[in-house]
């Protein structure tokens, strides 16, 4: 159902960054946009995000080349838009526990072998090249190499969806937000619009699910069913502190990542036990959790300064069964779009690019060739 203006119109269900990115992009090519959120703007994954840019680690080729194109629109955007203090490139930092450095070295070894940019490096020659870092206080890091990674970045995702959500406001896009829980809704075997949970109905004439840790329960009543491994997780936001920390940390009990406004953000996974969800289905953590973990980034940084938490947001982070993105149209529901991945963070740009330019031209691009819901039929 072409809007009365003869555009393609198409219903969003997700307020994060891969529903925001992909509903502008398509308003940049002149379709009708209606993007519907469960509750606010970049109020579930998007908010809670370490948001970390990289394509670290062990990588399939496909994935590792997707997010490379992912960092490259972050690169652009920065240029566009210089000065913005919610983005940022000061390189990325690792170290793995004493008794794992083989694992540090086969790290790095795998990077290398991407091409990507990768360099092992002695802690004491990191602490020098990289301002703001401590690691030497850190007992578990006392000894071994660190990989250094300058090309990576970070960004805070609630800034970047409103930078965004101010264009799609500006092109038209139509946000009903706080619409609880909404359904695809199908007709002769196609996605047709969404319900919302007040029985309200959005005719369209394709729909793109993104709704974070959420996605595989919006579809499985369509009969696709998408191997999830979502898990918990925890971001702190510190009060403002004098730090000169540019890099994006990772250590074996916390990582660390500047954060507009003179604050830090942080997080890690070795108290994920310890978060409970409430009757409401909020989520709880014991504040001594959040004090710990404060207190392990304090180690790592220079001076190591005394930090206080601002806030702290506790939920379910999206992860695919398999690790890797589900990112395109599903196979047996035509119209009917999917976005779920862990890497929000790093393909939040690309990712609204492709699916957009499929969606709004029906051709498959090669870059998602990889990463489509058939891989699990």
């Amino acid at each position: 159902m072409t809007d009365t203006n003869g555009a393609l119109r198409v219903a969003v269900l997700g307020g994060g960054i891969l529903g925001v990115s992909t509903a502008v992009q398509m308003l940049r090519g002149g379709a009708a946009v209606v993007l519907v959120t469960e509750a606010g703007i970049a109020s579930g994954a998007s908010g809670r995000s370490l948001a970390w840019l990289n394509s670290a680690g062990p990588k399939s080729e496909a994935y590792h080349r997707l997010r490379l194109a992912g960092l490259d629109r972050y690169r652009t955007l920065l240029a566009q838009n210089p000065g913005i203090g919610w983005l940022g490139f000061g390189g990325g930092l690792y170290w793995a526990s004493a008794a794992d450095e083989a694992d540090t070295r086969e790290r790095h070894d795998t990077e290398v072998a991407h091409g990507y940019d990768s360099r092992l490096l002695p802690q004491d020659t990191a602490v020098n090249v990289l301002p703001g870092i401590d690691p030497a206080v850190a007992p578990e890091a006392v000894t071994g190499p660190v990989v250094h990674n300058p090309g990576e970045g970070w960004v805070s995702l609630p800034h970047l969806v409103q930078h965004l959500m101010q264009e799609f406001t500006a092109r038209g896009g139509e946000l009903v937000a706080g619409a609880g829980k909404a359904a695809v809704v199908l007709a002769d075997g196609r996605a047709a619009g969404l319900r919302l949970a007040d029985g309200r109905g959005i005719a369209a004439d394709a729909v793109l699910v993104a709704a974070g840790a959420d996605t595989p329960a919006v579809v499985r009543p369509l009969g696709v069913d998408l191997p999830d491994a979502s898990d918990l997780a925890l971001l702190v936001i510190t009060e403002p502190v004098e730090t000169s920390l540019a890099t994006v940390l990772n250590t074996p009990r916390v990582s660390v990542r500047p954060h507009p406004g003179n604050r830090l953000a942080m997080d890690s996974s070795w108290y994920l036990d310890r978060i409970t969800r409430n009757a409401d289905g909020s989520y709880a953590i014991d504040p001594a959790v959040v004090q710990e973990l404060i207190g392990e980034a304090s180690k790592v940084l220079a001076g190591q300064p005394e930090l206080r938490a601002a806030e702290h947001l506790a939920g379910r982070k999206p992860i695919p069964g398999d690790g890797e993105p589900v990112l395109g149209e599903l196979p047996t529901v035509p119209g009917c779009f999917v976005a779920f991945t862990h890497s929000g963070a790093t393909l939040g740009l690309i990712a609204g690019e492709l699916l957009a330019g499929e969606i709004l031209t029906g051709r498959r691009h090669p870059l998602l060739a990889g990463f489509r819901a058939e891989r699990f039929s």
